[in-house]
């Protein structure tokens, strides 16, 4: 009766105020990157974002520059440090240029498109009040995400030249950086973190990157040490290491950056994100201590080096879980890396009969193909919104460790028949810092 007396002007603007919250709910969510308004943006997640984003960024330089340096000869401590220092400059421009695009853009579901070449399209304008923001985080500003998952396009070639430390040349070392980079590392990254990747669509959990960081630079690692050989004296003079503080400080960075790195895949400052902080301090701590157990029943020692390593693998192991998994999942994923990964890095290292110089395999590799598959165990629905599968984490991890092993082969062989791979023996004696960088510790 009311409506009767209103007039046709008000009552259509009426219904339009009432239908509206209908068809935001039925409206697809965004596939691609879009502009929106500023006052979309939440402060506080851009906040912790741009916190996560400088911790994930002090993993590499200087924790991981640091973590390595320690545990070569002294004649190659400065050319290790350089290379995780050069390949957080060349990732940084290959991810601005093209990287960000192949990963994180709608394309097919193997590979993003060049929707973002040179970040065409990333957008702040003050003036108009419009950002544009990634429809997988669309709380924050474009360019936030960017930064955000650079650090983690700049650790995961960075992890790798441990595996072939003292023996590589430096150009060889940027060739096959730059190559992985975009040949490897974007595409797994699409297939895992891109809604329409197939990973993805399959229903792989990987929360922060067991599967696209670790797995993947464990296996591009051992291709490396099989490709390039053993170190000269390997297994028959002792390698010492040249200073284990730098180690324990590195291991030290790496610990702490790490709460970026897996609070921080959050994307948001809530309850995940705090749920995610939590199970990556028990699960770190559970394996360093499970780590050096093993070791005192192995060895009747525990060391330093085994302590910080036992540390690192359950970082690894609980980053794919750290978003999906509870107390109990974090203290069960930690018994377990700690204890295979140690065999990772000691008895299948001997199996292999391959010169992984600082266990990147045994530790990343083992690490993540270890938390990728028990996260399929312990991920609780209530946490992470789904189910998960035991199955489909295997075939993520499978895949993903197949693919990187075999397309880093294919890049190792080029690099090796056109600008050859290993320093020649008088370098390798010499050390690389002098050899090839005419540097050297006093």
């Amino acid at each position: 009766m009311i409506l009767r007396n209103l007039p046709l002007r008000r009552l259509a603007a009426a219904a339009l105020y009432l239908a509206a919250p209908l068809a935001l709910a039925d409206a697809a969510a965004p596939t691609a990157p879009f502009v929106t308004g500023t006052d979309k943006i939440n402060s506080g997640d851009t906040a912790w974002m741009l916190a996560s984003t400088a911790l994930v960024l002090m993993m590499t330089i200087p924790g991981l520059a640091l973590f390595y340096a320690g545990m070569v000869r002294k004649k190659n401590v400065l050319a290790t440090a350089l290379q995780s220092f050069v390949v957080c400059c060349l990732v940084t421009v290959l991810w601005v240029v093209i990287g960000y695009s192949l990963a994180f853009t709608p394309g097919t579901p193997y590979l993003g498109s060049l929707s973002r070449l040179m970040l065409n399209g990333l957008l702040f304008d003050k003036d108009q009040n419009l950002i544009s923001v990634s429809h997988i985080a669309p709380t924050i500003p474009e360019s936030v995400f960017v930064m955000f998952q650079m650090t983690f396009a700049i650790i995961t070639p960075a992890l790798i030249t441990g595996a072939f430390a003292e023996r590589m040349k430096f150009g060889a070392m940027v060739a096959f950086m730059s190559a992985w980079s975009l040949l490897v590392y974007a595409p797994i990254a699409h297939w895992v973190w891109e809604p329409g990747g197939w990973l993805a669509t399959l229903g792989d959990q990987d929360f922060a990157g067991g599967t696209v960081v670790h797995i993947n630079a464990g296996a591009a690692g051992l291709m490396c040490a099989f490709m390039l050989g053993d170190r000269s004296g390997y297994r028959r003079v002792p390698f010492v290491p040249f200073n284990l503080a730098f180690t324990l400080i590195g291991a030290s960075l790496l610990w702490v950056g790490w709460f970026g790195f897996n609070a921080g895949s959050a994307v948001a400052a809530d309850g995940r994100a705090g749920m995610a902080m939590l199970v990556t301090q028990v699960a770190t701590a559970t394996a360093s201590l499970t780590w050096s157990l093993v070791e005192y029943l192995a060895r009747k020692r525990v060391s330093l080096l085994g302590a910080c390593s036992g540390a690192v693998a359950g970082l690894v192991a609980i980053t794919p879980a750290s978003g999906f998994v509870d107390l109990t999942g974090s203290l069960a994923i930690g018994a377990a890396a700690g204890s295979l990964c140690y065999w990772g890095a000691t008895g299948l290292k001997h199996i292999l009969e391959v010169d992984d110089s600082l266990d990147v395999f045994g530790i990343h590799g083992i690490g993540g193909i270890v938390g990728a598959v028990l996260t399929g165990v312990f991920s609780r629905k209530a946490i992470c919104g789904a189910n998960a599968d035991v199955l489909v984490q295997a075939i993520g991890a499978a895949a993903t460790l197949t693919y990187s092993a075999v397309m880093s082969l294919l890049i190792l062989l080029a690099i090796k028949y056109t600008i050859g791979l290993r320093v020649d023996q008088e370098q390798e004696e010499t050390g690389l810092d002098l050899s090839l960088h005419a540097e050297q510790i006093p």
